[in-house]
């Protein structure tokens, strides 16, 4: 085992495996109110994202947002908003999961252009901050501390 997995393992990380998507990004799964989807991990994005068509698959109230989301080559995209969501990667969970809801296509066309699956979402900056994330590109994984009670 390697002394880095130790030294999180102590301090209550959990380590979740990414995969490498032939785009160079790292995919991972996670669930949303219970729902599996696939998602791309992003450093970039500031806030977890879902896509707008999947608000009945994830179970999730939507409501309006002023937010304009921009990324991905695409700006000014209408957004809605949903909070209070479980999320659960791998061991770690929470139930403070506010995702923004917008127009994926453009990103899982762009994925799909190159041979890639589509994904359900984007998991961002926020979940990554609230876990303490560390990523070990070298092994492929991501470790997030357990959220206190």
């Amino acid at each position: 085992m390697s002394s880095l997995k130790k030294l999180l393992e102590k301090k209550k990380y959990v380590r979740i495996k990414l995969r490498k998507i032939v785009t160079n990004h790292l995919e991972l799964d996670a669930e949303i109110n219970s729902v599996k989807g696939k998602f791309i991990l992003d450093t970039g994005a500031s806030n977890s994202c879902v896509g707008m068509d999947l608000i009945d698959h994830f179970q999730l109230e939507a409501e309006e947002s002023d937010t304009k989301a921009a990324g991905a080559g695409a700006i000014d995209m209408e957004t809605q908003k949903s909070e209070n969501n479980q999320l659960v990667i791998g061991k770690w969970k929470t139930k403070e999961c506010h995702l923004v809801l917008f127009d994926l296509s453009h990103v899982n066309s762009a994925l799909t252009q190159h041979d890639a699956e589509k994904v359900h979402g984007i998991i961002g900056a926020d979940v990554l901050q609230k876990g303490k994330a560390i990523i070990d590109y070298d092994k492929k994984v991501l470790y997030l501390r357990k959220v206190k009670k």
